[in-house]
């Protein structure tokens, strides 16, 4: 079998790339020739619009004052127009002003290219440092040393992904074919998400922490069943001090998994107390504790919910004691329920209530059959307890 033969490649003659060039010079010659006037009221045009945008570029530079932790909105917009160079300005006002001059097709191409690639090289400066900005305010907010320490990090993925960008605009305007290469940029990067998914997930979880913030550094929390005091947030875990002094470090990811509850931003805590008293408590006294349980929680100036009774327990007659302390302290809350903990024992035993503790009684039987009771009870001997008549 005879392999195909492939038509060979005819390079282009000098000569006719040559002609190409002398014919768009001969083009340009001309048109400076016929359109005089036009491109100097154009280039009057083009030096108006350069020195408005050189002033606002001015302006804006001598009111960047703040430093970039301290930056309002207005302030980050302003440093980043501080920041544009002088050559896009100029090719910006030329651009905009040779249009009006019917150039030839020759320079109508050129200025559509220099006009393209500068906005967009340009945009994506822009665009970097307003984001880099916003990143560095928010990061002062909570003085937050992981932010801070990402910042390398962070501004250099955001300066690759803007000029790429860019860069893939500019191409495609120059008549580039950018599908393959976003083809393979796509695949790369799919191939990349996949073998650092892991890292990726808890990247992106920090960054949810430190802009949303369910929480900051030495707030108490509620992680799933544990109760503990966040140490310190890191870009793939964070450290958690639980209350027996044990060191917690959970994955960013599994830390949003799951509900948090944030103690350290409630302003009022709810205590709730569980009272029980021996069934042997008169209906009197039972009717009269919850009474007791509330004056005892309004003398001590915290908010009382309710108290009530609860159930009949194999033990004991359950009673319920809720109350709210205003206070985000845990310290103050400890504090209060210690202090109303106490008073209300001494007040049930001033009153005469005994706390029921789990008993259990047995019951025997004479040889006879006669129950023998587990206590004494004189109705069965006849003795009125020494009482006469």
């Amino acid at each position: 079998m005879t392999a195909p033969v492939l038509p060979a490649i005819k390079p282009v003659p000098a000569a006719t790339a040559w002609e190409s060039l002398t014919a768009s010079w001969q083009a340009i010659a001309d048109w400076f020739e016929a359109h005089w006037g036009d491109i100097g009221g154009a280039a009057i045009a083009a030096t108006i619009l350069f020195s408005l945008l050189y002033g606002f570029r001015l302006l804006a530079r001598r009111r960047e004052v703040r430093p970039p932790t301290e930056a309002t909105l207005p302030d980050i917009f302003l440093r980043a127009a501080a920041r544009t160079k002088t050559l896009p300005l100029i090719i910006v006002s030329l651009c905009v002003a040779i249009p009006y001059t019917s150039p030839p097709a020759s320079v109508r191409g050129l200025v559509s290219v220099l006009l393209t690639a500068t906005l967009a090289l340009q945009g994506a400066a822009w665009l970097r440092d307003i984001l880099i900005g916003v990143i560095q305010r928010r990061a002062a907010e909570g003085s937050n040393e992981t932010l801070a320490n990402a910042m390398v990090i962070i501004r250099l993925l955001i300066s690759v992904t803007l000029f790429a960008i860019a860069a893939i605009i500019i191409l495609s305007n120059i008549g580039v074919n950018v599908s393959g290469l976003l083809a393979g940029l796509g695949i790369g990067g799919i191939a990349i998400g996949l073998a650092a998914q892991g890292i990726f997930a808890d990247l992106f979880a920090a960054l949810s922490i430190i802009f949303d913030r369910p929480f900051s550094n030495g707030e108490t929390i509620r992680y799933d069943t544990t109760v503990a005091t966040v140490e310190r947030v890191g870009l793939k875990s964070t450290r958690l001090r639980s209350i027996n002094g044990e060191m917690l470090i959970i994955s960013n990811t599994n830390l949003l998994n799951k509900e948090i509850g944030n103690f350290a931003r409630q302003e009022r805590r709810r205590v709730q107390f569980l009272i029980s008293v021996i069934y042997q408590t008169s209906p009197d006294m039972l009717r009269a504790l919850p009474g007791l349980m509330e004056g005892i929680v309004r003398d001590s100036g915290h908010e009382f919910i309710r108290a009530s009774f609860v159930t009949f327990a194999p033990s004991s007659l359950d009673f319920d004691l809720v109350f709210d302390v205003m206070s985000e302290d845990v310290n103050v809350v400890a504090a209060a329920r210690t202090r109303i903990g106490i008073t209300l024992f001494e007040a049930m035993q001033a009153k005469g209530y005994h706390f029921a503790y789990p008993t259990q009684t047995t019951f025997t039987a004479a040889p006879d059959g006669t129950m023998i009771l587990p206590y004494f009870d004189p109705s069965l001997t006849g003795d009125d307890g020494g009482k006469a008549g």
